[in-house]
């Protein structure tokens, strides 16, 4: 029988290798669960924002109330949880998702407006007022149109006859009424004048020349207010501020406005203007010459019930809602004002080489001697030429749909097919 003697330090190596082993097996055990957690904390991640993205859908899809919170059945663990929050921006509704999972929390907000049909979209809608539409010399009509029973015809003013090779280049239908606009979007737009007095003091900006001003739309909302005019130069402003004024406001060039709303009786956008926002007025809104206004832009007059149409020192009407010549815009036009007797004045004109690719909604008179690469909707045309008004004529003015993007998304119509107008930040 043979004695095997091990040195003590081979017993020693021997264990130091059994630790090391286990230290590795111990490492490689937490690697994976450390592994395991990441890819549920990286699902839920995904989760979340996938939830936030179906509340959106959801909203698209379902009425829900206005500013108020709904909650979204995900048929889930009760850890998860999704809602939304619908209100308006300007002419557009807002819904901001909430989707929460444990400790992960994701918002997402997008600018909601409605679709066009894919095929047949509208180019014109004149409201049937027992008189015919004149169309007058370089005056083009792409697309389907609705018109008064009375159908359409070729005109002459001042020795200028209609020069197009036939009336209307597209299928045409017999109009009545003006489509009605979304109710909850008019009576928003009625009730902007009204936001200030809702706010509080935290949320009011004191604007510097030379600043650059910023929010985001899932903050509350900020504000630049003043009784007096307001005139915008040499700043830069951007995401969830409205300025207001109870007067007038006067946006310089030398100023950026991205996704800002304006609210005042009186909006002044001066020549060679660029930026993305929404002006909302009750008396007068003008846009200077070379000015480009981006998508989503929005020009708005809500006249007042009691207001009345200004007149100047010559005695000749204001138009309440003017685009200069040589002026770009990229969103909606809407005029919604009283019926006015004895009417023939122009409520709103888009000026000679001026471009809207958009949509028109004007409730009383357009005066259209620039391009709409969209759609318009009028209750009658004006023109004034040489000293004289004709009713219901278009002067060399232009209307596309078909130069219109077939993704756009605009004016919500009752009962129009909702989509994202763009997503918010």
């Amino acid at each position: 029988m043979f004695n095997l003697k091990l040195k003590a330090g081979a017993l020693q190596f021997t264990l130091f290798i059994s630790i090391v082993i286990a230290l590795l097996l111990t490492a490689f055990i937490l690697l994976i669960q450390t592994h395991k957690l990441f890819d549920v904390q990286t699902n839920f991640a995904i989760e979340t924002i996938e939830n936030s993205n179906r509340g959106i859908d959801y909203s698209l899809l379902n009425a829900t109330r206005l500013k108020d919170t709904t909650v979204i059945r995900l048929n889930d663990e009760d850890y998860k949880a999704l809602n939304i929050h619908r209100e308006f921006w300007g002419a557009f509704e807002r819904v901001t998702a909430t989707s929460k999972i444990k400790t992960h929390t994701f918002r997402k907000t997008a600018l909601i407006g409605a679709q066009q049909p894919r095929t047949n979209r509208t180019a014109l809608y004149v409201q049937d007022n027992n008189r015919p539409l004149v169309l007058v010399g370089n005056t083009k009509i792409e697309g389907l149109a609705h018109l008064p029973r009375q159908g359409v015809k070729s005109g002459s003013i001042s020795g200028q006859s209609y020069y197009g090779s036939q009336l209307i280049y597209g299928p045409t239908k017999t109009a009545s009424n003006l489509p009605e606009l979304f109710e909850e979007t008019t009576a928003n737009l009625r009730n902007n004048l009204k936001i200030v007095s809702k706010l509080s003091k935290p949320q009011y900006l004191n604007l510097e020349s030379g600043q650059t001003y910023t929010n985001s739309f899932l903050n509350p909302v900020q504000v630049v207010f003043n009784p007096s005019t307001i005139r915008l130069s040499a700043v830069d402003i951007s995401g969830h501020i409205i300025v207001q004024s109870q007067t007038k406001i006067i946006l310089e060039s030398s100023s950026n406005l991205k996704d800002v709303l304006l609210i005042a009786p009186k909006i002044e956008i001066k020549n060679n203007v660029k930026g993305t926002f929404q002006a909302i007025a009750s008396k007068e809104i003008l846009v200077e010459r070379n000015c480009k206004l981006n998508y989503p832009s929005a020009l708005v007059i809500v006249e007042k019930e009691s207001s009345t149409i200004e007149n100047t020192t010559q005695g000749e009407r204001t138009i309440p809602l003017k685009i200069d010549s040589n002026s770009t815009m990229k969103g909606v036009v809407i005029y919604l004002g009283t019926e006015k007797q004895n009417n023939y004045n122009a409520q709103v004109s888009i000026g000679k080489d001026s471009t809207l690719h958009g949509e028109i909604y004007c409730s009383n008179n357009l005066e259209l001697a620039g391009e709409v690469f969209g759609s318009v909707y009028t209750n009658n045309f004006t023109t004034k030429q040489a000293g004289s008004i004709y009713q219901n004529h278009i002067y060399n003015g232009t209307i596309n749909i078909d130069s219109l993007n077939v993704n756009y998304i605009g004016l919500p119509f009752n009962n129009s097919k909702k989509g994202i107008l763009k997503w918010l930040y």
